[in-house]
């Protein structure tokens, strides 16, 4: 078998391995550990009634972090292109604060502000509101920093022709903006909501953890271990894994028929 490419064999084999170690192996060992109770003990694991709660309130609260932040995130990246301002720099960089800060000092913040001692009096200790601002917080930049690169790149000059035919604000953005960004802002809003399906730190206090309502699956998850049940953390967790990957996997087959889509009518 002939491989073409720069890297060659061996850059490939290198690739492979170190693929296979950091992500196939434990995926395939977590795998295998959610059904040590055989394939009815899995089934019961992600139906048991706390189960299927906590994967709801989990998908239900990611979906609605992930379309305010498609919105927000769409809106931050728009201005930190488009708009001077003072402080822009600082604001810049303030967005990728929470990739460097440990989602727990985000918990805490957030329960310091937000909790039964707020001092703007605004309580969301325990709520599912709560769990949205918390999430809202650690998944912003995936939004921005995927559509900024786009906004950087657009070619103005299709704009400022649009706006010198009479069209508006709105309309420009709406049929020639959008488009563009599309697969951008769906690449963005896919990874916010996978990045909260399994999000843990930044809920863990502010959340409340009560089964039912504000009880992530991460948490679920933790739970399970805390009390000696490893085969049902696993099979709790293979359902996110895979509601991340289907989800990932769905977007990245829409955005890549768009882009073909935008190169066929250019």
């Amino acid at each position: 078998m002939r491989v073409n490419g720069t890297v060659g064999p061996l850059g490939i084999a290198v690739s492979v391995l170190w693929l296979s170690i950091i992500v196939l192996l434990p995926l395939a060992a977590l795998t295998v550990t959610s059904f040590d109770n055989g394939l009815g003990g899995f089934w019961d694991a992600v139906t048991a009634p706390v189960a299927l709660a906590s994967l709801r309130v989990t998908v239900l609260v990611s979906i609605v972090v992930a379309l305010i932040n498609v919105v927000m995130g769409t809106l931050v990246a728009w201005v930190l292109v488009r708009d001077e301002f003072p402080g822009k720099r600082i604001v810049n960089a303030l967005i990728d604060l929470p990739f460097a800060l440990p989602t727990i000092v985000a918990s805490i913040v957030l329960l310091s502000l937000y909790g039964p001692d707020s001092p703007i009096d605004i309580h969301l200790n325990a709520t599912q509101p709560g769990l949205i601002v918390a999430l809202a917080f650690v998944t912003l930049p995936f939004v921005v920093r995927s559509v900024q690169p786009v906004l950087i790149e657009a070619d103005r000059e299709v704009e400022e022709a649009a706006a010198s035919l009479g069209a508006d604000n709105w309309t420009t953005f709406r049929r020639i903006v959008l488009p563009a960004l599309f697969p951008a802002v769906l690449s963005g809003g896919g990874l916010a909501f996978a990045r909260a399906i399994g999000e843990y730190g930044s809920v863990v206090l502010i959340g409340g953890n009560i089964p039912r309502e504000t009880q992530m699956a991460s948490q679920y998850i933790q739970q399970q271990i805390e009390i000696d049940a490893p085969a049902n953390a696993a099979a709790v967790s293979v359902v996110l894994l895979l509601i991340s990957f289907l989800t990932l996997l769905i977007l990245r087959i829409i955005a890549e028929r768009s882009i073909r889509k935008q190169e066929q009518a250019a």
